[in-house]
């Protein structure tokens, strides 16, 4: 376990989130030695998402530990979660020694079976020699390809043993950065060229590779509007004049929908094409050509075939596709295509200016926008808030605004600023929270006050499953989702007060601003979590639809523009 710490040591770790537990005390052992720092946590899986907010924050591997049998099952909806958000990180588990695991010895489960269909690889290790090499093969897989999580069982026998291994002549093992063949490159800027209105998509991957800066470049020589996923989300600044918002059926702009449906040509870079952000494949599809670029070859044409595929890292493709624009063309100069993406920016708008009674949502995400600047980190998880936040919060940079896209776990956001803050103390970071959410891993608020972790947390409480709610409209019912707390339900007030952090609730519209103030001001100075808590009128509803073109706005808005579909 010496050369295990060793190698965390080497491959960066400098934070880890877990629970000591008897099946893993000698790892811990080995740690307490180290430089690494240990939180420990109140959940397994607050462990995990922790990690996963740590490496989406430094773009390294997060790491989180945890003992033997429902420690490990705990972990599965974290392993999940980076998994489908191609999230490096690796979980290391104790486990019953050798002699034992097929007598059920207590809590003696095969996590790494459990574990294998969440993860890019799971293994038990068997002999203790393997231990450095184990952790180097892992550290190589989390950040590999398509990143993702790695799950490494550990015996106790096998953790008390002895291995051969020199810190001095061990580093970690090489990662392929694979670059993109040159003729597709060249077919994909001609594509660009001979396309009247094309677009960009950036996805998660560009924020993933590091890649923001190449993007912007080959944007800006060919003048070509960009789009991002939301969990591109900050991978191009929002106030570019280049930016042409969001396009999909729940996290979208009106604006962002109206020029994808009037574009010819999509260049899509690290993106995997999610259904909520494609509805309908043929209205997607329809009047448009595609170019796909991503780390893993079975991606490209997984939802539909593009016109052309591109295999490469998205740093080094987004670099030679800018070479290949400059050695073609001149930098062009804003055409009539990017003129009308900003027409439609400054027109196609929803309202956010409410000053309704009870709150409306747009108008919570208005205050954030105003109150915190570029450099704040935003945190949020699934739901309806997530919907809201998704349309109207504005991002400047990227790893500055974090979600749990696919797999959407409830309860992610706590753990998830833990680790982001942690990663950068420097940074404010917020986390926008749904009243439900919050209570799924609301105890590990006690582990950011126990660190003295500070953040601010915007909850936006319309006191119903709001997300499922507006789907049972379809289905004519409203059953089993009121929250309703008046009569015996939970005050969050009261909550954090418990874990000795202050809060307010808010329900007026001119309070937020202020209560937002404040609780940054408290937050900083008493090195805690603090809670605004945002009452919102209980049926608010998110603009949404089947398609692109097929958004129902709940509330009014002004049509100042004639959108024109492409044909």
């Amino acid at each position: 376990m010496e050369a295990v710490v060793a190698v965390l040591e080497s491959e960066g770790v400098d934070t880890v989130f877990g629970i000591p537990g008897a099946a893993i005390l000698p790892l811990y052992a080995a740690m307490r030695r180290s430089s690494i720092r240990h939180l420990t946590v109140r959940h397994e899986e607050g462990g995990t998402h922790a990690a996963d907010g740590w490496a989406r924050a430094t773009g390294k591997v997060g790491v989180s530990i945890g003992t033997s049998g429902p420690a490990g099952t705990n972990m599965i909806t974290g392993l999940y979660t980076a998994l489908a958000d191609s999230v490096p990180i690796i979980c290391i588990t104790g486990q019953a020694p050798r002699d034992k695991l097929h007598q059920e010895a207590f809590q003696a489960v095969d996590i790494v079976e459990i574990a294998k269909p969440v993860t890019k690889w799971a293994v038990q290790l068997k002999e203790p020699g393997q231990a450095p090499w184990v952790f180097r093969e892992a550290f190589r897989i989390a950040r590999s390809g398509r990143p993702g999580p790695v799950l490494i069982d550990l015996p106790i026998d096998v953790q008390r043993g002895m291995c051969r291994f020199d810190p001095a002549l061990d580093g970690p093992l090489p990662v392929e950065v694979p670059v993109p063949r040159p003729e597709p490159v060249a077919a994909a800027i001609r594509m660009l060229l001979e396309a009247d209105r094309p677009l960009i998509l950036a996805g998660g991957g560009v924020i993933g590779a590091d890649a923001c800066a190449e993007l912007r470049e080959l944007a800006e020589h060919l003048q070509v509007p960009v789009q991002v996923t939301l969990m591109g989300k900050g991978a191009f600044p929002e106030d570019h004049p280049l930016f042409a918002g969001m396009a999909g059926l729940q996290t979208q702009t009106r604006w962002g929908n109206a020029a994808y449906l009037e574009s010819d040509l999509v260049l899509a870079v690290g993106a995997r094409f999610g259904d909520r952000h494609t509805g309908d494949l043929d209205t997607y599809r329809r009047g448009r050509r595609f170019i796909h670029v991503d780390i893993e070859p079975t991606q490209i044409g997984k939802v539909f075939t593009p016109d052309l595929g591109i295999v490469g890292h998205a740093r080094p493709a987004l670099a030679a596709l800018g070479e290949a624009a400059r050695a073609r063309v001149p930098a062009r100069r804003p055409d009539a295509w990017v003129e009308r993406v900003a027409e439609l920016r400054s027109t196609l708008l929803r309202r956010d200016d409410f000053d309704d009674v009870p709150i409306k949502p747009p108008r919570v995400y208005r205050e954030l926008n105003e109150f915190f600047g570029p450099d704040t980190t935003f945190v949020t998880a699934i739901g309806l808030y997530q919907i809201w936040s998704g349309q109207f919060q504005h991002t400047f940079r990227p790893r500055h605004y974090l979600v749990c896209g696919q797999a959407g776990p409830l309860g992610w956001e706590i753990p998830a600023a833990i680790g982001v803050k942690c990663a950068h103390p420097e940074r404010p970071v917020v986390v926008v929270v749904g009243d439900y959410s919050f209570q799924f891993l609301m105890e590990e608020v006690a582990v950011a006050a126990q660190y003295r972790i500070p953040f601010v947390i915007v909850m936006v409480n319309n006191e119903y499953l709001g997300l499922i709610r507006q789907a049972e409209l379809g289905y004519d019912m409203n059953y089993a989702v009121d929250l309703h707390y008046g009569e015996g339900g939970i005050d969050h007030v009261k909550v954090m007060e418990a874990f000795g952090c202050p809060a307010r609730r808010v329900e007026q519209p001119g309070e937020i601003a202020e209560a937002l103030s404040w609780a940054a001001l408290e937050s900083e100075a008493m090195q805690l979590p603090v809670l605004v808590e945002v009452m919102v009128e209980r049926e608010a509803n998110a603009a949404m639809g089947p398609s692109l073109d097929a958004i129902t706005e709940f509330e009014p808005v002004p049509d100042l523009v004639e959108a024109r579909p492409a044909q």
